[in-house]
């Protein structure tokens, strides 16, 4: 039989080649829900490490092999450490029994270094989030983004909703949602995007509640693994600087404004409705 540990959200089960790591407990992290239970082989552990945590806790950590773990490789350094689905946190009681578990897995690790595959299972497909300015899907084959009007640019708004095939694209970009800004943009061979992505069709923005980590960031690792020929040097590299969410002009905010008006007028938006978006779009100036 296996021998499982439990901890905070979690449960690492030890087998023969893997560690599974699957939701378990009262206080499931949100990120850990969402994947669900993994599978991490052996091959695709780097480093595995014990220390002390917060309020007389210890944590046992396995640090993947840059490339192996599409959610990780979309991460790009970016999650906080709470957030992390690779920690399990105890009590520090069990510290003992965490340095044996530590140890067992390390005498399991061979290489280190980084790979040029996906070695760990990509979050199950399909997958949908909404964003602060339209809701993407992917089905395994296609993202769609739909844009909202009471979020979108006028520039999306005009080229439409867009539907882009996995076998187009190079590469995927989730900058983490921080505040109002971050986004998801997807990289289309050949294509040059705006460097705002306010503008870009490829891209998704982030905003205050929208676009959250734990359904925006499987989105992105499940359409990374499903981009053919995934070049190597693309793999853990990190997003270029986002020149990310800039603050909406005045003028655009009265644009956005005046929509959310017509839409209440034909009675598709509640009075509540229009004022908390309204009230909404006046915070990010």
């Amino acid at each position: 039989m296996d021998d499982v540990l439990a901890g905070q959200g979690c449960a690492w089960v030890f087998e023969a080649d893997s560690l599974r790591i699957r939701p378990e407990g009262a206080k499931v992290p949100k990120l850990i829900s969402e994947l669900g239970e993994r599978v991490i082989p052996h091959a695709a552990i780097a480093e595995v490490t014990v220390a002390a945590g917060k309020r007389g806790t210890v944590v046992l950590r396995v640090v993947p092999r840059r490339g192996a773990d599409p959610v990780m490789t979309a991460a790009a350094g970016q999650l906080k450490e709470a957030a992390d689905p690779y920690r399990l946190v105890l009590p520090a009681k069990r510290e003992t029994l965490a340095d044996y578990y530590a140890d067992e897995l390390r005498a399991a690790v061979g290489e280190s270094g980084p790979v040029t595959r996906f070695m760990v299972e990509a979050p199950s497909v399909p997958r949908s989030f909404k964003g602060w300015d339209g809701a993407a899907t992917f089905d395994g084959e296609a993202i769609t983004f739909t844009w909202f009007w009471s979020g979108a640019s006028t520039a999306k708004y005009a080229a439409g909703d867009q539907r882009f095939s996995a076998s187009d694209l190079e590469n995927v970009e989730w900058h983490a949602p921080e505040g109002a800004s971050g986004c998801l943009r997807l990289r289309v061979r050949g294509g040059r995007p705006d460097p705002d992505p306010n503008k870009d069709p490829a891209s998704v923005v982030f905003g205050l509640g929208w676009g959250a980590t734990h359904k925006s960031l499987p989105f992105a690792a499940s359409v990374l693994a499903s981009i053919p020929d995934q070049a190597a040097p693309a793999l853990g590299a990190a997003p270029a600087a986002p020149e990310l969410v800039r603050a909406p002009s005045g003028a655009e905010v009265a644009e956005l404004i005046t929509k959310l008006g017509e839409l209440r007028d034909a009675g598709l938006l509640s009075e509540e409705e229009f004022q908390a978006k309204k009230a909404e779009l006046l915070s990010r100036m």
